[in-house]
């Protein structure tokens, strides 16, 4: 059974830095991508961005382009998230999550694991 373990979250003042990580644990073919998802309270659980195993494929949400940076560790079975110039409107909390499609899909339907959650937050 595949597992996933978020860490990395904490409070952050605004144009700082935080790097979540995600450790799979029993990966197969369940996890050919992993994606990293983000939700506040009363909204939607929304795309940030998602990564290949195999290839690297990475992809973005267009509000974190250019300030987070998704990356895997294969001999780790580690997947990170570089989130830089945070914002207080990146303040929530952050999933990661795991699907067998190849190419990353960004709609939360198609990721069928996920990790408990750890929370950021981003002060003004």
């Amino acid at each position: 059974q595949l597992q996933l373990v978020e860490s990395g979250g904490g409070l952050v003042q605004a144009g700082g830095s935080l790097r979540l990580s995600c450790a799979a644990s029993g990966r197969s073919f369940s996890s050919n991508t992993m994606g990293w998802f983000r939700q506040t309270p009363g909204k939607e659980r929304e795309f940030v961005a998602a990564i290949s195993w195999s290839s690297g494929s990475a992809v973005y949400t267009d509000s974190v382009k250019g300030r987070f940076t998704i990356s895997r560790d294969n001999a780790k079975n580690t997947v990170y998230l570089q989130m830089n110039s945070l914002k207080p409107e990146d303040t929530a909390a952050y999933y990661c999550a795991a699907t067998p499609w190849s190419q990353p899909p960004t709609s939360r339907l198609n990721y069928g694991y996920w990790g408990q959650g750890t929370q950021v937050t981003v002060s003004s």
